[in-house]
């Protein structure tokens, strides 16, 4: 790992996130009912007084026009196999890139999706009298049964047949979402819906083609809701966080999640659309409409790898010290005057470090926050998926709902991604001050709705009640269930072992046919290393250690906090830091994964069986 200002907080986060997570739930007013049924006058007053705010405060501003739905379908469908990391199917190179070996991760129904996308792509070249570089026949050569869901594509292109089964698979119940901790089904009994992450979600909506067919599950779950629980299935690998991959794996599930996300909406009957993004001219110094990107590249001049940018990690910590408390915090603006000039100073002089946060009152802060929010350039949800994400207002299986948002959170550019955590975990805390604040879940989701979902170039006066509701909705899921969101599933991780697998597979067939010396130099050391594996011996690296390396052997029960706990007791024997004693955590880095950094609770066979030729380092 890159020693940098910013390893400490990171190792610290990391930390934090590995407690044991056997349930994530909210029940109450974090989990509300349907929008209908929670809110109240005093909630559409502050959403509508803050919508009025935003209006007021834009008209000054330079803007866009609204954004229009391309019509240029062939382009749209272009840049989702683009997103998809499926370049190569529209370039037409052969081998080049991920492609080949992502294809060969994807499940049946995934595969039909993109089949369905790369036609539709050649068909409207067609139209214009273009041809594709690559049919989509060059691609899928084998026709594909619709109700064959769970045999891969193979590295070519072509879907592997299925095996055959013994039993027809069974048609899934029509609201297949709650597991009910009561079986009277009252509406005051709190209600747990069960997530696994072993299995892709769009497995799980099969059969659910029509949304009317889900009607029923409304009519009966409408007051449930309030009531609601989230318990996760705790895989033996251990939890994944999204900070606990690196940076190119992420890269890979931001793939396969897209992919995923289309299946998932096509098996509801949703077509996902995505807004076609236009350039905008952004500024590219300052802090307001600066886009994120921009930011953290001079963030990363003066502090390198800072994953949030600076001035929203320091607002952030000025409202923690002074607005957590404050009643009507977020909601009650403040004053204008100030906050212009504010605004200007930041602008000038935030990075000659002579910006003087105690001169800023909290509601100030709080409009400030908003207001850099709202002005950025490209939306913190993007532009790009505003659609995806107001959809989720037609599903109406909470289950279904939280799997969609899920797959939306892992599609985030990373920048987003994180600062959008950073705001979630601030909102997190402001709720937790409810009885100071005057402030609960719905409030703060009302507030903060608006400057998410109506950003510059788009019009907030046509805004309707449905909509200002369900986008309300989707910041108090965000909010409640932050931790879950921020959790790789394993079925996406698994995903990408394969792809890598493949990756390296046609990486080592290169590397046979030239015969270099180095290969052969690289398969005598990793004979060595795998004589060890095949009895189950792992060889753990500790850089800051006294002994730099140990030989583990694997039991069945033993568990990434043994490992550490083992070292930790070494350590106070001798280390090469020292003395100074740091929590560390074990990773697995190499072979089908870039970098993971283990739960504590992971099994530890498991994970070697999953990756038998990583390396296992501590730090």
């Amino acid at each position: 790992m890159k020693a940098s200002r910013n390893g400490d907080s990171l190792g610290q986060h990391r930390k934090a996130q590995h407690q044991p997570i056997v349930s994530m739930s909210v029940c109450g007013p974090g989990a509300p009912a349907s929008p209908e049924q929670c809110v109240s006058r005093d909630s559409m007053e502050d959403y509508w007084s803050e919508v009025k705010n935003i209006q007021e405060d834009t008209h000054t501003h330079q803007q866009e026009p609204a954004e229009q739905a391309s019509t240029d379908e062939a382009e749209l469908e272009e840049a989702w196999l683009q997103d998809a990391g499926l370049t190569t199917l529209i370039t037409g190179a052969q081998g080049d890139g991920p492609t080949e070996a992502l294809l060969s991760t994807l499940t049946h129904s995934q595969a039909a999706m993109v089949k369905k996308r790369l036609d539709n792509y050649t068909h409207t070249l067609r139209k214009k009298n273009r041809q594709p570089t690559r049919h989509v026949r060059d691609v899928f050569s084998t026709p594909e049964p619709a109700s064959e869901l769970t045999s891969p594509v193979s590295p070519n292109g072509e879907i592997s047949p299925k095996p055959p089964q013994s039993n027809p698979p069974k048609a899934p119940p029509a609201c297949p979402d709650f597991t009910s901790a009561d079986s009277k089904g009252s509406s005051s009994t709190l209600r747990t819906i069960i997530l696994s992450f072993s299995t892709p979600y769009s497995e799980g909506t099969r059969g659910q083609q029509k949304l009317r067919e889900m009607q029923e599950c409304r009519k009966i779950r409408k007051e449930d809701r309030e009531l609601l629980c989230f318990q996760v299935v705790k895989p033996r690998q251990g939890t994944t966080r999204v900070m606990d991959l690196s940076s190119d794996d992420m890269r890979k599930i931001g793939y396969i999640s897209l992919i995923e996300l289309t299946t998932f909406y096509g098996n509801l009957g949703i077509e996902l659309r995505r807004n076609r993004v236009m350039p905008v001219k952004a500024r590219d110094t300052g802090i307001f409409g600066v886009p994120l990107l921009t930011l953290l590249q001079n963030d990363r001049k003066i502090y390198p790898g800072s994953r949030i940018p600076l001035f929203f990690k320091k607002l952030l910590a000025k409202l923690e010290q002074t607005g957590l408390q404050t009643e009507g915090i977020l909601r009650v603006p403040g004053s204008a005057v100030r906050v212009k000039q504010l605004r200007q100073e930041l602008d000038l002089h935030f990075y000659d470090d002579r910006f003087d946060w105690d001169q800023v009152h909290q509601n100030d802060a709080a409009a400030l926050l908003k207001m850099f929010i709202r002005e950025l350039p490209y939306p913190l949800l993007t532009k790009l998926n505003m659609p995806a994400f107001t959809a989720l207002q037609r599903i109406s299986s909470p289950k279904y709902q939280i799997q969609a948002l899920h797959l939306l959170i892992m599609i985030l550019p990373e920048p987003n991604r994180d600062t959008l955590k950073a705001l979630l975990e601030f909102l997190r805390k402001v709720v937790a001050c409810e009885e100071k604040n005057r402030m609960n879940v719905w409030n703060v989701s009302m507030i903060v709705a608006p400057n998410l979902f109506t950003y510059i170039g788009k019009n907030a006066k046509q805004e309707e009640v449905k909509s200002a509701l369900a986008a309300a909705q989707i910041v108090c899921t965000l909010i409640s269930h932050q931790d879950l969101l921020w959790t790789v599933p394993c079925f996406l991780i698994n995903q990408v072992r394969k792809m890598n697998d493949a990756a390296m597979a046609k990486k080592s067939l290169s590397f046979e046919r030239s015969k270099r010396g180095l290969l052969s130099r690289w398969k005598d050391r990793e004979r060595s290393e795998v004589k060890d594996l095949r009895d189950g011996v792992i060889r753990v690296h500790a850089p800051l250690h006294a002994k730099v390396s140990m030989a583990i052997q694997l039991s069945t029960d033993m568990k990434a906090r043994d490992i550490t706990a083992h070292f930790d007791t070494e350590k106070g024997h001798g280390s090469r830091s020292g003395g100074r004693r740091q929590k560390q955590l074990l990773f697995e880095v190499g072979g089908n994964i870039g970098e993971r950094c283990l739960d504590p609770d992971a099994y530890l066979l498991d994970v070697y069986h999953a990756n038998p030729y990583c390396q296992w380092v501590l730090k």
